[in-house]
């Protein structure tokens, strides 16, 4: 991104008067001086360089990373896309990235439905009772409401800490609790009916956005 290029590039035999690494382009105007440059060879570190990216890409609101992502999602077949979808996945996934191309990797499961799966992830996720815990999970989700399916709501706990708690987190978690099956193996196994592989941000984030007809389509379609 320009700006992450242009604060790097300032910081390279200048620095301010504190430890401050993030400047604007306002803030640097305000602040440089010749008297701080450094008479020294600076040191060009690619690494730091790409963290600024990080940095600012963080900074660019979704909307703006997805109007940069759809020549990315054009060119692996994503042709005309909901850029409201696209901005929500980004929201999802873009603090995993540096540089806007690599959304592709962190969000394309959204898009496209897995035709394999990772084998990794199976070796060490799906066991022997993931079918019948698959199978199960199949008829509890299919009771749940197309509006209760995207609910959540906000709790306080002790702390004065505000979390948000999923609608289906209150149906699913009983049903895992009353079979004592264990959260890990059930969930472990969904994430890869989902996504192909075990990774992706938190499982209702993406039951929320894929909608309650994709999600049980794609079980259906891990378990054939």
């Amino acid at each position: 991104l320009p700006e992450a290029v242009i604060n790097f590039l300032a910081l390279l035999g200048w620095h301010g008067s504190g430890d401050k690494e993030m400047y604007t382009m306002e803030e640097l105007i305000q602040d440089f001086s010749l008297d701080r440059v450094s008479k020294a060879g600076a040191k060009f570190d690619y690494e730091k360089g790409k963290w600024f990216n990080h940095q600012y890409l963080q900074l660019r609101s979704n909307e703006e990373l997805a109007q940069m992502f759809l020549p990315v999602l054009t060119a692996n077949g994503i042709e005309n896309p909901d850029k409201k979808m696209v901005a929500t996945v980004i929201g999802l996934t873009k603090d995993r990235v540096i540089f806007v191309p690599e959304l592709w990797e962190q969000t394309n499961f959204f898009f496209v439905a897995p035709t394999e799966y990772d084998e990794k992830s199976l070796k060490k996720r799906w066991k022997e009772d993931s079918p019948k815990h698959m199978t199960e999970l199949l008829e509890v989700l299919e009771g749940v409401s197309e509006e209760d399916w995207h609910k959540k709501e906000q709790i306080t706990n002790e702390q004065s800490q505000i979390t948000n708690l999923w609608h289906l987190d209150k149906v699913v978690m009983p049903w895992i609790e009353a079979h004592e099956y264990g959260v890990g193996i059930v969930m472990n196994a969904f994430r890869i009916c989902l996504v192909g592989a075990a990774r992706g941000p938190h499982i209702w984030d993406i039951t929320d956005v894929l909608g309650k007809e994709e999600t049980l389509k794609r079980v259906r379609t891990a378990l054939k």
